[in-house]
């Protein structure tokens, strides 16, 4: 853990003001709808709240290297659960309601209404499939029809597959879609990443039907849930907004995804498990993944950054999730608000990265002399 850390009691953690933080994002709710309401430059205010606004706090309050203590029970957790709860009914009204209310907005032009949607694109990226991340990995029933619920209204509903049953198995490996490659660039990274994620999540779960002796046409395969939800999200927003709010409901979806598959890229640029002979590979560690410990975006993206541990421990919910210092995960400089802008400038995330990934290569694996195949993915598929 990060050497100056202190531990968090449950008792502390279980009070409002400590959660309180977390909540920062239901803000956006009430913005956007100014926005719409309001039009103009104020359409600009949903990126910079969510971009510039929270790197701008990362940089005045810096990092938070404190760490709860893992006892702490979901009764202690009840604020920082609810939150995440809350959230999807209120992105369901926000969209869908916008859907309705801004093709018939007089006072939005074409451009302001494309914009806005791009806005909304952030927020139900940033924050509605983040929270579908924590939810998808709870077992409570409710947590993941809220998750499923939450991707379905960008339809993306196969992440949930993709990232239970390839990314955390597979990660740092050639098998996971999703670790991109050294110097792999994000415009190269992220076509690449649409479509070998969806093939490897219908594969993953057609071969646990397979272990069942059942095929994949058998109704219990997720990917027909996933259809229904996302068709009826389709016909909901054409009901509501004709075809100008489809149009605009495909635009916040897009750039949802955009958004999500940027920060699956920085989360394990140019990281690799080393493979050990005969398709093994080394068990997942904390080193596996770049950690960030700014305290503002870890607040909008609710513990996110602490990324490290979420891979070593992928069933701990996030404001238990442990920070680690230098010595036992690689950092990131800048918070992923920053750091995904940077993503988007090749040249730019290279100079940033790249030296970075060179030392990580020398803390962890001394002896390894040639990165030649862990660089063009070419060592053997895991088992």
């Amino acid at each position: 853990m990060a050497a100056d850390s202190t531990t968090i009691a449950p008792k502390e953690l279980a009070r409002l003001s400590r959660a309180a933080p977390f909540w920062l994002s239901l803000g956006l709710v009430p913005l956007v709808w100014f926005c719409a309401l309001t039009g103009g430059w104020t359409i600009a205010l949903l990126p910079l709240s969510t971009w510039i606004m929270f790197s701008v706090l990362d940089a005045a309050i810096g990092l938070n290297t404190d760490n709860a203590d893992i006892s702490a029970t979901d009764d202690d957790l009840f604020w920082y659960r609810l939150v995440t709860l809350i959230w999807m009914p209120a992105q369901f009204l926000t969209l869908f309601g916008l859907i309705w209310y801004v093709p018939q907005a007089e006072h939005l032009s074409s451009l302001e209404r494309i914009t806005l949607f791009f806005g909304v694109g952030i927020m139900t990226g940033t924050i509605g499939i983040n929270y579908s991340h924590e939810l998808m990995h709870q077992r409570n029933r409710l947590e993941r029809f809220c998750a499923d619920a939450l991707l379905a209204m960008v339809l993306y509903s196969h992440y949930r597959s993709e990232h239970l049953l390839v990314h955390h198995r597979y990660v740092g490996t050639p098998r996971d879609p999703v670790t991109a490659k050294y110097n792999e660039g994000f415009h190269r990274f992220y076509p690449r990443v649409l479509r070998q994620s969806f093939v490897s999540a219908f594969q993953a779960e057609a071969q646990m039907l397979a272990r069942k002796n059942l095929p994949w046409t058998t109704l219990s395969n997720p990917f027909f849930k996933y259809g229904a939800l996302q068709g009826a999200c389709l016909v909901l927003a054409l009901l509501l907004g004709g075809v100008s709010g489809l149009l605009l409901f495909l635009v916040q979806a897009g750039v949802a995804v955009w958004q999500l598959e940027l920060v699956n890229y920085i989360e394990h640029y140019g990281l690799t498990r080393k493979h050990l002979g005969d398709g093994k590979y080394e068990h997942v560690k904390p080193h596996h993944s770049w950690n960030a410990a700014h305290r503002a975006s870890n607040w909008l993206l609710i513990n996110l950054q602490r990324h490290s541990d979420h891979h070593f421990k992928p069933d701990r919910r996030f404001p238990v999730l442990q920070t680690y210092g230098v010595e036992e995960a690689p950092q990131l400089p800048l918070g992923y608000p920053m750091m995904t802008m940077a993503a988007m400038v090749p040249p730019l995330w290279r100079r940033i990265m790249n030296p970075r990934v060179r030392a990580w290569r020398k803390q962890y694996y001394p002896e390894i002399a040639d990165w030649t195949e862990y660089n063009k993915r070419s060592t053997p598929m895991p088992r």
